[in-house]
């Protein structure tokens, strides 16, 4: 199973959705970066569940242990170690499931791959892990920081509910993070009326990054944008990533596509911020779309782990739009991928060696 992310800077993640903990170890983090529980505290309290009526009940205080590689306050250059312990899980929840597959999870393809699986939640599967990329995430905030990069997210779009105007200091203070305050009722309410009806709903994410250094991105195998989509897709229900234009590019005429340079910059940002796989100095944009949350409270046909057709009737507590608390997920994965290929690009040439180590 693979557990790690990243060439440089690199996350590696443990622990199950309803284990004594969940956790990461960080390697590659530069020396010297001020590093403190409470920064990297204020990050998972933005994904923790339990807050209000558009997340799960799970009550989780999803409190930050840093066990090394930070010493008064800053990073030693050894792996950074840390945990978050489960205080509410509720394992009967899941006795009824034992046997059977849930429909749109990964009961299923864990069963037929290692031939066992942790039921409770979903086990390494369940979107419980994702609090350890957050944490992760906080740190590379911290290091881009330092180089003038600010990464922020927001939701753009529940269902068909789809925002007009992007305003990202009006998505750190809403309940949903929505991006857009005309369109947010209307997207709260389509939330809750998927939660009444013991069924979910999907929804999309925005994510932008300022101030990216230009030459951020290894090519070929290891593109900015390429990474980034990797980086997405690995989050839980993550169906769809878009770049830029994504998807809308094909339909467009090179002569509207592409995005013509003046001296002040670029005349329009159909890009991204990406061009040849390698950032351009412009503000990178990803647009990541969830799949509704699988885990919804209707009847609905399945197989147990002996072949026989059952039904499969779930209790617990399940995000009704696991997107957005997933906003705050890839934003942290953004961050680390840019860390990553922060580091990845200090060797690019001969001369910037040679100025480092004859200083």
């Amino acid at each position: 199973m693979s557990n790690t992310f990243g060439k440089r800077f690199c996350m590696t993640t443990f622990g199950e959705s309803h284990g004594r903990a969940i956790g990461c170890v960080l390697d590659g983090v530069p020396a010297g970066l001020e590093i403190d529980e409470a920064t990297i505290q204020a990050e998972l309290d933005r994904r923790r569940p339990g807050k209000n009526a558009y997340a799960t009940a799970r009550k989780e205080a999803d409190r930050v242990e840093i066990l090394s590689g930070v010493f008064e306050g800053r990073s030693t250059g050894t792996p950074i170690a840390m945990v978050i312990y489960n205080s509410d899980q509720k394992s009967k929840d899941y006795g009824n499931v034992k046997d059977l597959f849930r429909p749109g999870h990964a009961d299923f393809t864990y069963w037929e791959k290692y031939g066992i699986r942790d039921y409770r939640g979903g086990g390494r599967s369940s979107a419980r892990e994702t609090a350890a990329r957050v944490a992760a995430g906080a740190v590379a905030k911290r290091m881009l920081h330092k180089i003038g990069v600010t990464i922020e997210s927001g939701i753009f779009k529940i269902g068909e509910v789809e925002a007009k105007d992007f305003d990202f200091a009006h998505a750190r203070k809403s309940e949903i993070f929505a991006l857009d305050p005309t369109v947010e009722e209307e997207q709260k309410e389509a939330v809750l009326r998927a939660k009444e009806a013991h069924d979910s709903i999907g929804g999309a994410a925005l994510v932008r990054a300022w101030g990216v250094p230009v030459g951020l991105g290894e090519p070929i195998y290891y593109k900015l944008d390429a990474v980034l989509a990797e980086a997405m897709m690995g989050i839980n229900a993550v169906k769809g990533v878009e770049i830029g234009e994504g998807v809308r590019s094909a339909e467009l005429l090179g002569s509207q596509n592409n995005d013509e340079m003046t001296k002040r910059g670029f005349e329009s940002h159909h890009a991204g911020g990406v061009l040849g796989g390698i950032s351009s100095g412009d503000v990178v944009e990803i647009k990541i779309y969830f799949k509704p949350t699988p885990s919804i409270f209707k009847p609905l046909r399945t197989l147990d782990i002996h072949g026989n057709e059952v039904v499969c009737e779930l209790k617990g507590r399940h995000d009704p739009c696991v997107a957005i608390r997933g906003s705050v997920v890839a934003e942290a994965m953004a961050a680390l991928v840019l860390a990553d290929l922060t580091l990845l690009n200090m060797g690019r040439k001969i001369e910037d060696i040679v100025r480092y180590y004859r200083r």
